[in-house]
């Protein structure tokens, strides 16, 4: 139904069209995180039919006009500006001078500087920055999975005993990594949780064969890759796993202990601090394709550790924006 109502509307729009200024513009720049922008320019301009009025009172006579054909008359509804969207190209971090060098010296600590933090470096990994190698064995970064094998298959890194951690069969870690857990394991002396011990390092792809195959063999297949990887396909060839132990005056028990100890407490609580991670947690397999292994730690260095407990992470396949690996492909 019409009425005076509606009219009297139109005529209020109209009246505050008269009011605005005769030429307007608004800028907004929407800028996304890791350099990626774009920008929204509403420009436009307008012209009000007659001059503001110059005085109250002759703003109250316009007021009683009675409005009419308000779609028509300059200045109405129409003539409002259309936004212009102008995109602005997106900035490369793998373009970086700063991130080439970074990487070309090696230093991951740098490397990671170069993205403008950890969270960046991790915004640009999850968003596929070719540059950020989640393949690459050299880096501590590096994620492997059940779709991710080793490249290449049979990596074999250096590798050294840690000087203050027990070792209990004598194996080894990355350089990094070894001092990354003899400092882990002085902190939690230290704290009053006790002793940490190494029980399992570095695996080589012919250990991982045999070892895997004991499983197959006792477990069957399925029983097998719930708790163990095949060859090329382990963190421990990386050098940059450690399966660790509680132990006490009596000595030390067996990894499939060290959790509800005082230790083992301690290590997902404080582990991060290091440069660790528990890899393998509660209620994740669908995610990672292993049973929990809270024994099992993976070292990613300080500055991602850090960035993966801040973010309340709980697998390096979330953390990266990686797919989900919870059975080899093919």
């Amino acid at each position: 139904m019409t009425s005076g109502r509606h009219a009297s509307r139109r005529g209020a729009v109209a009246r505050h069209a008269a009011g605005w200024p005769r030429t307007g513009r608004a800028l907004v720049v929407l800028a996304g995180v890791a350099g990626v922008a774009a920008a929204c320019v509403l420009a436009g301009a307008w012209t009000v039919g007659h001059d503001a009025p110059s005085s109250h009172a002759a703003q109250r006579s316009q007021e009683t006009e009675a409005p009419s054909g308000d779609a028509d008359r300059p200045g109405g509804i129409d003539a409002l500006p259309v936004p212009r969207f102008e995109a602005v190209a997106a900035e490369d971090p793998c373009a970086s001078d700063e991130v080439a060098s970074a990487q070309e010296a090696g230093d991951p600590a740098a490397v990671i500087a170069a993205f403008g933090g950890a969270e960046g470096f991790r915004l640009a990994a999850s968003q596929g920055a070719e540059c950020v190698r989640l393949d690459d064995p050299g880096w501590a970064w590096v994620v492997v999975n059940k779709q991710r094998p080793l490249d290449p298959i049979d990596h074999a890194p250096a590798v050294v005993v840690p000087e203050r951690t027990r070792s209990l069969v004598g194996g080894g870690l990355r350089q990094d990594a070894a001092a990354a857990l003899d400092a882990l394991v002085a902190d939690a002396a230290e704290a009053g949780a006790g002793v940490v011990a190494l029980q399992s390092g570095y695996r080589s792809y012919a250990t991982q064969v045999s070892t895997f195959d004991g499983q197959l063999g006792a477990l069957g297949e399925a029983g097998a890759e719930a708790i163990s990887a095949r060859p090329g396909f382990s963190e421990h060839q990386l050098g940059l796993a450690a399966d660790v132990v509680a132990c006490s005056t009596g000595g030390c028990g067996t990894i499939y202990e060290t959790a509800g100890t005082a230790q083992g407490d301690w290590l997902v609580e404080n582990a991060w601090r290091h440069g660790w991670i528990v890899r393998y947690e509660e209620g994740r397999t669908p995610v990672t394709g292993y049973a929990p292994e809270p024994w099992h730690l993976r070292y990613i260095g300080v500055e991602l550790a850090e960035a993966y407990h801040a973010g309340g992470f709980h697998t390096l396949e979330e953390f990266f924006g990686l797919p989900d690996a919870p059975d080899y492909a093919g």
